[in-house]
């Protein structure tokens, strides 16, 4: 079991910004940016176009309206779609407010933020994604 599994299992502790019965959201422990959300299936697949074609759409409908969610939240130009990552053998999207480019720069130092930052962050995308 990959450890966004266990993660989205609730075995392993997450700041949740949105779910369902099929898909998981969730704020990266090394974000890029504030707001900076992780989107995955609930079930195990390594790599997103080995998803069948209607759970990829379903996949892509629900990050959406996470994206939605995450801009209301923390209001930017747009939400960036990253699909990249090798590090963990499961599906993931990453979600990112930006206002410019370099906002989804993964090489540039990762934001270091206090657990109260990290609820708060995922408290209010929650919010936004439940209206």
């Amino acid at each position: 079991m990959s450890i966004f599994s266990k993660i989205a299992a609730g075995e392993i502790p997450s700041y949740k910004c949105a779910e369902n019965e099929k898909f998981y959201a969730f704020l990266d422990i090394n974000p890029v940016a504030k707001g900076h959300t992780l989107v995955i299936p609930r079930r195990e697949v390594d790599y997103i176009f080995d998803m069948e074609d209607d759970e990829i759409a379903e996949f892509q409908v629900f990050a959406k309206k996470v994206a939605k969610a995450l801009r209301a939240a923390f209001p930017c130009k747009k939400v960036a779609e990253v699909v990249l990552g090798l590090e963990v053998p499961h599906a993931h999207i990453h979600l990112i407010p930006m206002n410019t480019e370099t906002d989804v720069d993964f090489r540039k130092e990762k934001l270091t933020l206090t657990q109260e930052e990290f609820k708060e962050i995922a408290d209010k995308i929650y919010t936004e994604f439940s209206k």
